[in-house]
């Protein structure tokens, strides 16, 4: 009997993390996107974006809406969604691409524009100053082992509101930090740790 959260197989025969499984979409995203170090200020701008319109959500939701959420918010290039207007709003408000929550589209715009103040990769920098020595953090073995926040994620959280950002709580931060490679919490026998090439 496999104990309860640990790495399954799929239909190839490969071990995974077991919410990887749940669909093919997820079984796309986490053989090759979860998890990966992710660069560039625009980059993780939409990544800290979708994960704040995450928030009390599905990622399942967020991941199907994603070609949406990008051409609905200029590919998430921050000089751009900086310069929307009442009336950008307004179209993202009855956009049904995208989750219409006006609190999230608002936090979005007001992101961008403190972003666009910023120097080239000053958001890149914040945000992997955060990461924690990958030598400091044991492998999980199973999914009760992963957790929701830590004390890394609590800072970057905090690093983030302290600039002006709006949705930047810790679980988001933590997500984000998982979701861009900044930490690794593939479980120990997930083929995305396993087989991943040698850096």
């Amino acid at each position: 009997m496999t104990p309860a959260g640990t790495a399954l197989p799929g239909p190839d025969g490969l071990l995974r993390c077991p919410w990887g499984l749940a669909t093919e979409d997820y079984t796309a995203y986490h053989d090759t996107e979860w998890g990966r170090p992710v660069h560039g200020d625009d980059a993780l701008f939409e990544r800290l974006c979708l994960e704040a319109f995450q928030s009390g959500l599905s990622w399942l939701t967020i991941l199907r809406r994603r070609e949406g959420f990008r051409a609905a918010f200029a590919g998430f290039r921050i000089a751009e969604v900086a310069r929307f207007t009442e009336a950008d709003r307004e179209r993202l408000l009855a956009d049904p691409g995208i989750i219409r929550n006006r609190a999230k589209i608002d936090a979005v715009i007001a992101n961008a524009r403190i972003a666009a103040e910023w120097g080239p990769g000053e958001l890149d920098a914040l945000v992997w100053s955060h990461a924690p020595d990958p030598a400091g953090r044991p492998v999980p073995r199973t999914t009760a082992e992963v957790p929701a926040i830590t004390p890394e994620s609590t800072a970057l959280s905090k690093a983030l509101k302290k600039r002006g950002f709006r949705f930047t709580g810790p679980t988001t931060a933590y997500a984000l930090m998982q979701a861009c490679g900044l930490v690794d919490d593939h479980l120990a026998d997930c083929c995305a740790r396993t087989r991943r090439p040698a850096p």
